[in-house]
């Protein structure tokens, strides 16, 4: 099966200009990328995908024991790239995407220019110094109830991720996009991403690296942020003036331009 197909790939913009390869996070898909589009599509080349499991993905694509890691989101990100024959490619990532694509990085930087992490965590489970933000009793009692009543884990858990509770717009659309996606994988990426720990992959990242961070974020607060930023090599930080999550859907025009010139930028 090709990518184009398992991976449901949409191309925007000019296709002369620099690529910008955008990834969704958990329980989201690439329509939740399309405010930041089209303050993006004059500059640059764009290609938008959903992670098999979600969106409008192919579902006969679906492998449990592949996406039980980030490790099978990362390979077929190779695997788009290959097949579009992608080159200089600038990877943007929103939360554990932008895990997905730093390994993907790590694997094959002949592919790859820059690396853009919005809103990133290595690990979401406090460490002994490290605070990611949850205890593991948290992400125990997330997960259980996402097992037993995942449309009501949707409408509880997306305002809390969206923030900006006087725009009750914003937590419907990220609502929407949870019930778009198959409980049962769900559950499976929800495992992958909020066990995961890939703070030891930060320093292997080969590429200039924007970390985009907002002043108020309770799924990755500002000390993720922080760490990351001091744990990636060649990386910048930038704080976002947005609360929530989700800053490309709730500020959209100030993560287009914090993108856009991070990209440009030579």
């Amino acid at each position: 099966m090709g990518a184009r197909v398992r991976n449901n790939i949409t191309e925007l913009g000019r296709a002369d200009a620099p690529v910008l390869l955008l990834a969704h996070g958990f329980g989201c898909d690439q329509n939740l990328w399309r405010p930041v589009v089209e303050g993006l599509r004059s500059q640059f080349r764009i290609v938008l995908f959903d992670h098999v499991g979600a969106g409008a993905s192919d579902p006969t694509a679906w492998d449990p024991a592949r996406y039980a890691q980030l490790s099978g989101y990362a390979d077929d990100v190779l695997d788009i790239v290959d097949e579009l024959d992608l080159t200089e490619v600038i990877f943007v990532g929103h939360s554990v995407a932008a895990m997905i694509g730093a390994l993907a990085i790590i694997d094959r930087p002949d592919r790859f220019a820059k690396l853009v992490m919005v809103t990133p965590s290595p690990r979401y489970i406090d460490d002994g110094d490290y605070r990611g933000g949850f205890s593991p009793d948290d992400i125990d009692e997330l997960l259980e109830s996402m097992d037993a009543n995942y449309l009501g884990w949707s409408h509880s858990m997306a305002p809390v991720i969206m923030g900006n509770p006087d725009r009750p717009d914003l937590h419907d659309k990220l609502e929407a996009a949870f019930c778009r996606t198959d409980p049962e994988r769900a559950r499976v990426f929800a495992r992958a991403t909020f066990l995961s720990d890939n703070r030891s992959d930060l320093a292997k990242i080969p590429v200039p690296t924007l970390v985009l961070e907002c002043s108020q974020d309770v799924i990755a607060p500002r000390e993720v942020g922080a760490y990351v930023h001091r744990h990636v090599p060649n990386s910048t930080l930038v704080t976002l003036d947005a609360i929530g999550h989700c800053p490309h859907v709730s500020a959209p025009t100030e993560t287009a331009a914090a993108i856009a010139d991070f990209a440009i930028r030579t």
